[in-house]
């Protein structure tokens, strides 16, 4: 059974994405002609095994790394045609990035580290701690504003940094391995938070290697030997 295309437009169009890597006289071809379409209000995960391309997946998706060959365009636009800067505006305000590590920095409150984004958007001072804020609280934790990362538990960190990931509005939340580092109860809670996300009509991609959390988006995408092997709707 083939998967239902949503009737929203694509915010992610990879097509014949091929990458790859050289170090000296050694080739490695870690993404081996991919055709990926994820529209918007989705959510999709990308899960595969260490090696299997996934990560090169998240850094194109992510713009942190360009194709060797084939397109990718980002919300219609062709991501392979624009300048440093050009990629440096859309990593900081359309693509929201919630990774493994929190990314915190330990000695600035909760609402600073949510509002680093803005900061370097140009945002002025005020309405930046207002929108830091603003987003502290749609992750739960307006009580927490003040709290530096060392007085926050591991799901709270990276509640934290999905707070800073949504502070910009961005097009895409783009989650590397959200829950690597957290324990059962942290990860049940994060995922959670992601599903309120994609209720609330964000586009989300996780990438991880784990089957069970990649069982909480809607469509998952097998990705092995830097090809996809298979493609699967869940009951989430």
């Amino acid at each position: 059974m083939g998967v239902p295309t949503p009737s929203r437009g694509p915010v992610i169009e990879l097509l014949g994405a091929g990458k790859t890597y050289k170090t000296g006289t050694i080739e490695f071809e870690a993404l081996r002609g991919i055709d990926l379409a994820i529209r918007e209000g989705e959510y999709v995960a990308v899960v595969g095994p260490s090696g299997s391309g996934k990560s090169t997946v998240m850094n194109v998706l992510g713009c942190l790394d360009t194709l060797t060959r084939g397109s990718y365009r980002l919300a219609g636009d062709d991501v392979e045609q624009l300048d440093e800067e050009e990629l440096a505006d859309i990593r900081n305000k359309r693509i929201g990035f919630v990774f493994q590590q929190f990314h915190l920095l330990p000695s600035l409150s909760a609402w600073r580290n949510v509002e680093l984004p803005l900061i370097y958007a140009g945002v002025p001072r005020e309405e930046r701690r207002q929108r830091a804020v603003a987003a502290l609280g749609r992750v739960g934790l307006g009580d927490r504003v003040n709290n530096k990362p060392g007085q926050l538990s591991g799901g709270q960190q990276q509640r934290v940094a999905v707070a800073r990931a949504l502070v910009t509005e961005p097009t895409m939340i783009l989650a590397d391995e959200p829950t690597g580092n957290l324990d059962s109860v942290s990860t049940a809670d994060v995922l959670a938070l992601f599903d309120q996300l994609h209720a609330a009509g964000r586009t989300i991609v996780l990438i991880t290697h784990e089957n069970e959390v990649a069982q909480r988006a809607r469509r998952v995408v097998h990705v092995r030997d830097g090809l996809i092997t298979a493609e699967e709707l869940t009951a989430a």
